[in-house]
């Protein structure tokens, strides 16, 4: 066991993270001098003197060959530096994403004049080297890889691709607020009844036979995954798109079940519910365009283009039919609707039945004594009791920064050694922090109790993992 103190931090102006720069590069394309430019992809901000950007590529580049003289394998994955701190990510052979991030900053005043101190320790190099990992991830999802886009029109194709790509997505990064979560980048799973599951699943085995052209299914309630056929890699980067981007766009009060008040000032037809995402706005207005966004999956052995659908009922299932170049006409849409929407409208009323019945068995502690993240690296399931949701593109923790920093550390202690562990520390404002590791899977948990020894601590631990992990087996 481990122990370890953190303080807390005094009462001056805290100045959180922020994104300075981001760009993308491939030393390859201008090795001549006078053609650096020529090496420049994308860079972010694009006011930035043209100079600059050269100078600071140039920087990045001999950083990179400066640590390959001393670890081949594996380049530079961070540069710390008093005000800032620079990752590095190759996600293809010569292709550089660098993202550079401002340290958090405490304001201070001395005689009446602001003096600012840079906190060079902050920041944790795994959870921005994952957020610098997703955004190539996110990229790859909706356009291929960088080398299809160089195939399919040279360097003039990709910067557009890259252009078209990131000035939205880097407004929806908030470094302020990443932490954990952004390492595992898990799923959270609807825990269902065998029977409804059962339900779910001859439901979507007749969807896909009835609609010969659905290629693959996923099944979501409530922003959790209860089903999907798609592969982990992809699931899980679609899984942060629908969650975090596509959903919050289109909030609207649930539904309750089948005898709910507000189902009877539903205009039309009671037994069905459904509409679009992602499609035609109205199925009725011949008019009415049938814009799907393409997506890409499998990409690592050969190219799958999908169009994605997002249906939505009370449930969010989509479907991805494989139509290489033909987007679903509206006379899919409306088939679509027709079987789908429903039999959904059932199927939710018996999901919101079990979403209820959950919500009684886990709402016995109004305010449990612990907090905790579990994570299971097998099949990406994620469980977190410290996240609130409290705006659609923010999951903001309900622990202090210093307790999610020491998350933060421990998750590195484990990722360098391979097996089982648990490490227990003590810090400073009477919270006990512990983290289990075993066998692929994750547990850290957050306690405030006063007065406790590392005895009684453990014993805590232990009573936690018997009531919401009793059927999952850690070793001790």
């Amino acid at each position: 066991l481990r122990m370890a103190a953190a303080g807390a931090a005094g009462q001056e102006k805290q100045l959180a993270p922020t994104l300075l720069s981001f760009f993308i590069y491939n030393p390859k394309l201008g090795p001549k001098e006078g053609e650096e430019e020529k090496k420049i992809l994308f860079y972010h901000p694009n006011e930035v003197e043209k100079n600059e950007k050269i100078r600071n590529v140039g920087l990045c580049e001999a950083i990179v060959q400066f640590t390959r003289t001393f670890s081949p394998t594996k380049p530079a994955k961070s540069l710390h530096t008093q005000k800032n701190r620079q990752f590095f990510h190759e996600p293809e052979e010569n292709f550089w994403m660098v993202m550079v991030v401002r340290n958090p900053i405490i304001e201070k005043h001395k005689d009446g004049k602001p003096v600012y101190e840079y906190q060079e320790e902050e920041l944790l190099d795994k959870v921005y080297s994952s957020v610098l990992q997703q955004c190539y991830s996110m990229y790859k999802l909706f356009n291929g890889t960088f080398r299809k886009a160089m195939e399919d029109g040279g360097v003039k194709v990709l910067k557009e691709r890259l252009e078209k790509f990131f000035h939205r997505y880097l407004q929806t990064l908030h470094l302020q607020s990443c932490d954990l979560l952004d390492v595992f980048c898990g799923i959270s799973f609807f825990p269902l009844d065998k029977m409804t599951y059962l339900k779910i699943q001859s439901f979507i085995n007749r969807m896909e036979e009835s609609l010969n052209i659905v290629k693959y299914t996923a099944f979501l309630y409530n922003d959790q995954l209860i089903w999907s056929g798609l592969e982990q890699d992809d699931m899980r980067i679609l899984y942060k798109y629908l969650t975090t981007s596509l959903f919050p766009r289109h909030m609207e009060p649930e539904l309750a079940g089948r005898d709910s008040p507000i189902r009877a000032e539903m205009p039309g037809n009671l037994q069905h519910y459904g509409r679009f995402l992602t499609g035609p706005l109205n199925l009725n207005d011949p008019e009415t365009k049938c814009r799907f966004p393409k997506i890409f999956v499998n990409t690592d052995d050969t190219y799958e283009e999908l169009h994605l659908i997002v249906y939505k009922n009370l449930t969010f299932p989509f479907s991805l039919p494989d139509t290489a170049s033909i987007p679903p006409t509206l006379e899919f849409c409306r088939k679509l609707d027709s079987i789908v929407g429903p039999q959904l409208t059932v199927l939710a009323s018996d999901i919101c039945e079990q979403y209820n019945i959950n919500k009684r068995i886990s709402g016995a502690e109004k305010e449990p004594q612990f907090k905790f993240i579990y994570f299971n690296h097998m099949n990406l399931a994620e469980k977190s009791t410290i996240h609130m949701r409290k705006t659609p593109s923010v999951s903001l923790a309900s622990v202090h920064p210093d307790l999610m920093k020491i998350l933060g550390d421990i998750n590195s202690d484990f990722s360098r050694v391979d097996e089982d562990e648990e490490i227990i520390v003590k810090a400073m404002s009477d919270y006990w922090v512990v983290g289990k590791k075993s066998d692929q899977r994750e547990l850290y948990v957050i306690l405030n109790q006063k007065n406790v020894n590392l005895i009684e601590v453990n014993e805590e631990v232990k009573k936690l993992c018997a009531t919401q992990f009793n059927n999952i087996f850690f070793l001790d």
